[in-house]
Formats: structure tokens, sequence, C-alpha cells
């Protein structure tokens, strides 16, 4: 599934996936940043949360983008897949400015909302140009490909992951969430290595990668977004390794990027905070140079 076409005129809404266990109550850098791309006082934000099973999640979040100073919120009490029927949730979503999507079980968020006239509503007022967020399994089901399940804190080994189709508002990247906390870096290679055109976006806890329209990402919060790209693979055993099996994967590209920091999706290239250093590899130096250095 591919993200929905855009008009000549009108720029892409900000993809912001974030990786669960975001600051709720004291900087909410994450949330206020959202708030703002929505609109800020004018924001008409709508928040999804059926991946939770708790029925406080949607009034939280409510409370969360109001007291940031969000003009207007709601949000939509999707429970079932005949719920996404409800023109009035179609309304809604035709009105938002700003589109939330919570946490919990992401399968359940597929299940449900997976060709509904509500998933098609999302995508195309992204489309329009509408910032659309998403925390833990908000944030997995963005790509085109989700990470539905696998191993944490193991080795990348055929058969660590389960992928499920996601809403495809991007089909650049597959998404990780609670990345470092939950040790998910060989579940993320395994991902990566079934099509090496994908870059895997590991993101941690209280942590965001906001995509903008131009397909660069800066990442915002306390933790760091790891960066895996595997187009430049030389080998990879993916392909006839047996369930279980370690996998071998040579030529893998990984960044870690800390707040601040951006990557182009497009060229495939990270980038420091602006006002940092870029530090350049220098050629190494001759024998004769490195006696010379011993001896001062």
């Amino acid at each position: 599934m591919c993200p929905a076409p855009t008009n000549d005129s009108t720029e892409r809404g900000y993809i912001i996936p974030i990786g669960g266990g975001e600051d709720r109550v004291k900087e909410m850098q994450i949330h206020r940043r959202f708030v703002e791309l929505s609109g800020g006082a004018d924001a008409d934000i709508v928040v999804i949360p059926t991946a939770s099973m708790l029925e406080a999640t949607g009034p939280d979040y409510n409370r969360i983008f109001s007291e940031l100073g969000a003009g207007k919120v709601d949000f939509l009490p999707i429970a079932r897949r005949t719920d996404c029927d409800n023109p009035k949730y179609a309304s809604m979503l035709d009105n938002a400015t700003g589109i939330f999507i919570t946490g919990g079980n992401q399968l359940r968020l597929s299940a449900i909302l997976g060709g509904t006239l509500v998933a098609q509503k999302i995508r195309r007022r992204n489309a329009a140009g509408v910032p659309v967020a998403g925390t833990s399994a908000g944030a997995s089901i963005m790509s085109e490909h989700m990470v539905a399940g696998g191993s944490s804190n193991a080795a990348p080994a055929a058969g660590h992951v389960t992928l499920a189709p996601g809403m495809g508002l991007t089909n650049a990247v597959i998404i990780d969430q609670h990345f470092t906390e939950r040790n998910r870096l060989g579940r993320l290679l395994t991902a990566s290595s079934f099509n090496p055109f994908l870059i895997g976006l590991g993101i941690d806890e209280d942590t965001a990668a906001f995509i903008g329209p131009n397909n660069v990402l800066e990442v915002v919060g306390s933790g760091s977004v790891t960066v895996v790209d595997a187009s430049q693979l030389t080998h990879s055993s993916m392909w006839d390794a047996r369930e279980g099996e370690a996998l071998s994967l040579l030529g893998l590209r990984l960044d870690v990027l800390g707040e601040g920091c951006r990557y182009d999706l497009a060229g495939r290239m990270a980038y420091p905070p602006d006002g940092h250093l870029v530090f350049c590899s220098l050629p190494a130096a001759s024998d004769q140079e490195a006696d010379a250095q011993q001896k001062q």
C-alpha cells in the first residue's frame, strides 16, 4: 500500500512515529510540537485510541492536547470494524488539522482499521497536509510493512520477526518502537533483511521522528532513533536461512541519531544538529609521519 497521492499545490503532512513511553506530565515536548504543527489555538485534533483496551486512553490524550493549547480535541471510540462506517467519525476526520493514534496492540489496530473508511480518511488527510502522529503501536502501523511481533533481546535470525500490512502512510521505512528499552535491534535487522529497500527506524521511548514533507526526519525527545540502511548489502543469508538460524548480513550501515539530528530518507544520509561540526575521515599517516609523531 502506497501513500495517498498529493495535489500539485499541497505538501504532504508530517508523519510522526513515537517510540512510546513519551513524557505526558513535564516538558511534553513531543506533544507540544505536534500541537503546534496541528495549528495551536486553531487546531482540531482527533485522537484514535483503538489500539488500547483502556477506556481512559482517549480522554487522557484529550486532556494533554487541551492543556497544551489545542483549540479543539476529541477522540473516536472505535472498538470494532463497524464503528469505522460511522459518518460522524468520517466528518470529524475531514475537519481534523491533526490526527493522533495511541499505543496498545498494533494487530488490534490493523485488524479493526485496515481497509476501512477511517483508514482511507487518515491517509487522504495526511496527503492533504495534516500531520499524523502515532505512539508505540500507533507508530508501527504508519508504514506499509508493519512489525507485528517478534523476539526481543535476540540476535537477527530467521523467524524472529512477524510482519503484517500497515496503514501505508509511508513506504520508505519500517518502524520498531520501545527500541533500546526492549533491546529490539536484532528484530529490526531481521525485518530490514526482508527487503533492503526499506530503511529501518528503531525509536526509543520518549522519542519521536518528525518526518517532514521533504522526507527528512528530525529527532525530538530524550532518547535516540537508530537507522538501519540495508541498501548496500553485499551478502544476505535471509533467503535460504532455516527457522531460528542466525543471519549473515554484510555491508549494513547503521546510524544512531540523538535529539536534533536529521536523516534524509531519500539520500540516506545522516546529519548532526545545527551548529555541530561534522567529523570527516582523514587519510592515514605514512610510516615516516607516524615515526616522527612518536619521537615528538
